[in-house]
């Protein structure tokens, strides 16, 4: 009988209570979405699986002790964190190297005006930064500023950018920001429609746009390389995202390296996205997600997206009133870096109204313009606060 109960004591059901008992069914819960509704499965399921590696008791995998000795234990997800996330925070950057290989900019090229729907939609970041400040204040919770400016990131929709910020500037916040980022990307069929309808008109949901012209391969290629040198030379800050993006960019757009594109586009995205996914998932243990402050993260990333949503719809009612050629105000909700989910809400919503609009490929412009718009924003956060 002893022997059982030294066996049992040395398990990992003594170490179990009741909040872990909720990450766990949380971490299922992520694991059910992805798999029989097949939403967002590249980051769901990975995130649900560490949920629930961070919940069971006595693993180890999540610690990290710099310069290890002795006895002490370092594990797997731990050291990622620590490299790949906070002391080098190269993960996010190599994110964004896959996607900008995957990027197609010619939406924006065609149509320079996107880019002003897409720093539209950064408003939700301002609105959460402010938020933070102040409702921290209210409720007797103080956020750093460097707090603030991680939680107002998530306004843009931008699961990496939220992470690479997070590293940076409040490493103590990454799981949960990083979580409720993606939450909100994940959820934008749920939010966006209802604003949608909510700020436009039936005969503005149904304005027909013509057909973006045919871009060149060398503006293709020239635009990358120039806002490039650009934005790192007005923010320097946004250099690690930015240089990244349009280097990935570039390789699919010169033809000449086709490997080095399908490489940072594939395996190398896919195995960046496995390491930081279940890396991110760790962080939701029951001790960080049962806190006043994480609730209030929450509400105020819904806040931030509802706001950024907002911003870009109005503003292209704004630009109507002096633009000859009409824009579908509908597209301007796309400039959350939700890609490319924020652009087929706006055609699908679109088409709700009249079958005949097409709307995706000028979504894309916008869609496209938020993720260079939230990357830059992390510049002048990391410049003014680093």
């Amino acid at each position: 009988m002893s022997d059982f109960s030294d066996f049992y004591n040395s398990t990992g059901i003594v170490g179990l209570d009741w909040r872990a008992g909720i990450m766990l069914l949380l971490g299922l819960g992520f694991i059910f979405v992805a798999v029989v509704k097949g939403r967002e499965p590249y980051v769901l399921l990975p995130i649900g699986l560490g949920v629930i590696i961070a919940n069971l008791p006595d693993t180890h995998m999540t610690t990290f002790v710099a310069g290890t000795s002795g006895n002490q234990e370092s594990g797997i997800f731990g050291i990622v964190l620590y490299y790949g996330l906070t002391f080098w925070d190269i993960l996010p950057p190599i994110i964004f190297l896959g996607l900008g290989a995957m990027t197609d900019f010619s939406p924006v090229i065609a149509n320079p005006k996107t880019l002003l729907l897409g720093a539209a939609a950064q408003i939700g970041i301002f609105v959460a930064f402010w938020g933070a400040i102040a409702v921290g204040s209210f409720l007797d919770i103080e956020f750093t500023i460097e707090e603030a400016a991680v939680i107002g990131i998530i306004g843009g929709a931008d699961g990496p950018t939220t992470i690479f910020l997070s590293g940076v500037l409040a490493p103590q916040l990454l799981g949960v920001t990083a979580v409720v980022a993606y939450t909100y990307m994940a959820s934008v069929v749920f939010i966006q429609p209802p604003l949608m309808k909510m700020l436009t008109t039936k005969s503005e949901r149904e304005i027909m746009m013509s057909a973006p012209r045919d871009v060149s391969r060398t503006e293709k290629i020239i635009f990358p390389a120039i806002a490039m040198i650009t934005i790192i030379l007005v923010v320097p800050g946004s250099a690690p995202l930015v240089s990244m993006f349009m280097m990935g960019n570039l390789f699919r757009e010169s033809g000449v390296v086709p490997r080095l594109a399908n490489t940072a586009s594939n395996e190398l995205l896919n195995i960046t996205t496995i390491f930081l996914m279940v890396t991110v998932g760790t962080q939701l243990s029951a001790d960080t997600m049962f806190k006043v402050d994480t609730l209030v993260i929450l509400a105020l990333g819904l806040v931030a997206f509802a706001c950024g949503t907002m911003g870009g719809l109005l503003f292209a009612k704004l630009m109507n009133l002096i633009l000859k050629e009409k824009i579908n105000p509908l597209i301007g909700s796309a400039g959350v870096s939700a890609v490319p989910m924020a652009a087929r809400i706006s055609h699908q919503v679109g088409q709700e109204g009249n079958p005949r609009v097409f709307l995706l490929a000028h979504a894309m412009g916008p869609n496209v313009a938020g993720v260079i718009g939230s990357a830059v924003v992390a510049g002048v956060f990391i410049s003014l606060l680093q």
